[in-house]
């Protein structure tokens, strides 16, 4: 497993922008495929975005297509987030998880996320 810990989230306004970053200890991050979840009191945590382990192939939810850019960089061993025109809808704890399954499954499965980061919370106001 690689640890993972999340950081950028905070509040900002309808329309506003964010990047959040995870960055992973380890040496085999570029082994994992990576993604990010979102989750609000009393519902499942939802995949919002993936890449593979190469950055080649990504995966993003209906809900955030077009608006949300998942990248890595594997020699920084961080992924990102970059998150623009901004809901309220999006406000959420966001949780950076990486998978070991190869090939991760796309779209992927929570079931394919073996390690998890703490999360960071984005709040967005109207």
């Amino acid at each position: 497993q690689v640890q993972l810990v999340e950081s950028g989230g905070g509040l900002v306004q309808a329309g506003g922008s964010l990047r959040l970053s995870c960055a992973a200890s380890g040496r085999t991050f570029s082994q994992y495929g990576m993604g990010w979840l979102r989750q609000t009191p009393g519902k499942e945590r939802d995949i919002v975005a993936s890449i593979s382990r190469g950055g080649i192939v990504t995966y993003y939810s209906d809900s955030v297509k077009g608006r949300f850019t998942i990248s890595r960089d594997n020699a920084k061993n961080t992924v990102y987030l970059q998150m623009n025109s901004l809901k309220p809808e999006d406000t959420a704890v966001y949780v950076c998880a990486g998978s070991s399954s190869v090939p991760m499954s796309v779209p992927p499965r929570r079931a394919d996320f073996d390690s998890w980061g703490q999360g960071t919370q984005v709040t967005v106001s109207s």
